[in-house]
């Protein structure tokens, strides 16, 4: 069963406050790291088509965006806790 955004986000959130914590050995640190690199690909993937399928849905007859509010270059960064960004990966 594939996960929703949300699920994918609140997983992603729950390893950067696991990480925070520095209480883990080095072997599982890395293991959560990279799970976390993958959730954050996932989730700005989930992003791009998402914005990819509102833009075609915002055309007007003659193909043109009618409205231009959506970021075309959405920040990297994914997860927030406690008013901190934290980047994962960088493709």
């Amino acid at each position: 069963m594939e996960k929703t955004f949300e699920s994918s986000l609140a997983e992603l959130e729950k390893i950067v406050e696991q990480l925070e914590n520095g209480d883990l050995p080095l072997e599982e640190s890395l293991k959560l790291f990279e799970t976390g690199v993958k959730l954050s690909r996932e989730c700005r993937e989930r992003l791009s088509e998402a914005e990819r399928r509102i833009e075609v849905l915002m055309k007007d007859g003659e193909g043109k965006l009618t409205l231009s509010d959506l970021n075309p270059d959405p920040p990297k960064d994914i997860g927030t806790t406690s008013g901190k960004r934290y980047v994962f990966g960088d493709d």
